[in-house]
């Protein structure tokens, strides 16, 4: 059973991952790549943002009419031959899969990658109820033998190294020659895909998530650089798509739109490698393809977010933008959160998924240096909706007594600006003065959190206000 982190431990998990050296060397190799390619990406696309404003007008009208939307993908769904399941929470969609997998006489699933599926862990569900579960997505299969979660949307195993995943593969692949070099990277991806392949064709079921749902044609939309999640959905007698509600956009239009933002906002590239659209079982006519075609749409608190301050994260297409250009991801990694989504996107959807009670420090695990919001293709208010959830956190007393207090101490003088620049005049005197021509104070008072890992910039004699009359005159 994969051991998940928990978000309410986010402060320990923070210092575990800050001591981690093997996990500081490899984001540090690997933050820069992603935002490197984005860059250069949007660069060479001079429509780029007049695409994002198209994708975000589209995307919020179909959440404003998304029940028509979803009603619309189920008769197209069906109308090709699938079967749509609804499923209100995890519990729910565990037992719709489980069921198909029964009357399918299933013994082993593939799967491709899928972060709802993470959401409402279904393969902890597969295995407990005697189904082995094959990972195919090489990240995924990576972090599959290593008993461990996610650590980023589109790249699971960012946080292992090449030495890691080596001893990993010696151990899972020990019927191979122990004596085998891997020279490279390419020699481990060989081995993955040897090892691999033989399950496709074992597998009786095929899991896939989904990219996007297409009301106009039922069709379920998924793009991957390693085709294995068409050989996932083609080669099992039965295809099963799991998918959040808010998946669907209404047109093949809608869909092009998202695609021409989606990789070049995650990776880089103008499009993956494979983009599969699916539609139905096989026909009579196709050489290939499943026997069966489910869609199953899961709920699990999307919809009570429709129309709440929060509404405006349903927007996301999961590229990854926002965690790759995020510091504070940069510096602890995916699994400090604790939660299936980790980064900024994971600050706002989680406490919305599963309760800000739990998942309190999330929000708070943001410098507001605004380059999420920035970079984001779809335009979602990411830091505004964390200043939300700091609301609400103070409003139900969840923030620490002292933070509480010290607002209200400083609400007080900021309620009376004749007393507060009287006092702020004063303070950075004494702490410019105290800090002796430094410049910064190696520790404070107060503020041991902040310089137990950095100095603390001393302020300038006087204070912005000051200047700013002085120089006016």
């Amino acid at each position: 059973m994969i051991q998940h982190p928990a978000a309410k431990n986010f402060p320990k998990n923070v210092d575990q991952a800050l001591k981690n050296e093997t996990l500081q060397g490899t984001l540090r190799q690997v933050s820069g790549g992603f935002v490197d390619s984005r860059a250069t990406a949007r660069a060479n696309l001079p429509e780029f943002d007049s695409l994002r404003d198209a994708a975000r007008y589209m995307k919020n009208h179909t959440l404003q009419h998304l029940d028509l939307y979803l009603e619309e993908f189920e008769q197209a769904a069906k109308n090709a031959g699938g079967h749509v399941h609804w499923a209100e929470n995890a519990k729910d969609a565990q037992q719709i899969v489980l069921d198909i997998c029964a009357d399918t006489n299933a013994k082993i699933v593939s799967k491709g990658k899928s972060m709802v599926a993470e959401e409402i862990e279904l393969n902890k569900a597969l295995e407990e109820n005697g189904y082995e579960v094959v990972e195919t997505d090489l990240g995924e299969y990576i972090i599959q033998l290593r008993n461990e979660t996610p650590s980023h949307i589109i790249a699971p195993a960012v946080h292992v190294n090449k030495k890691q995943i080596e001893q990993d593969f010696r151990i899972a692949h020990s019927h191979l020659d122990p004596d085998r070099s891997f020279v490279d990277s390419s020699s481990l991806v060989r081995e993955a895909r040897h090892v691999l392949r033989e399950k496709y064709f074992l597998a009786d079921v095929g899991i896939t998530g989904a990219n996007m749902l297409i009301a106009e044609t039922g069709q379920s939309v998924i793009v991957t650089n390693e085709g294995n999640g068409d050989l996932t959905q083609s080669l099992a007698r039965v295809h099963i798509v799991i998918a959040s509600l808010e998946k669907v956009v209404p047109t093949l239009d809608d869909a092009s739109t998202v695609l021409r933002l989606l990789a070049r906002s995650a990776t880089g590239q103008p499009i993956t490698a494979y983009t599969t659209f699916s539609s139905g079982p096989r026909r009579a006519s196709d050489p290939d393809g499943p026997e069966e075609y489910h869609v199953v749409l899961i709920d699990n608190g999307r919809s009570k977010m429709l129309g709440s301050d929060f509404q405006d994260v349903l927007r996301c297409i999961r590229c990854g933008a926002c965690m790759n250009h995020c510091p504070v991801y940069q510096a602890v990694g995916g699994h400090a959160y604790g939660s299936v989504y980790p980064g900024p996107i994971g600050a706002v959807l989680t406490p919305a998924l599963s309760g800000v009670e739990d998942n309190k420090h999330l929000p708070n695990a943001s410098t507001f240096c605004g380059r999420c919001e920035a970079v984001c293709p779809m335009r979602i208010p990411l830091p505004k909706m964390m200043r939300h959830w700091r609301e609400r956190e103070f409003e139900q007393h969840l923030t620490p007594a002292a933070m509480r207090y010290g607002l209200r101490f400083w609400a007080f003088f900021a309620e009376r600006p004749k007393l507060y620049h009287f006092c702020t005049r004063w303070a950075n005197r004494v702490m410019h003065m105290s800090a002796r021509g430094k410049g910064r104070f190696s520790y404070l008072p107060f503020a041991s959190a902040w310089t137990r890992y950095r100095d603390m910039p001393a302020p300038e004699a006087t204070t912005f206000q000051s200047q700013w009359a002085k120089n006016r005159k």
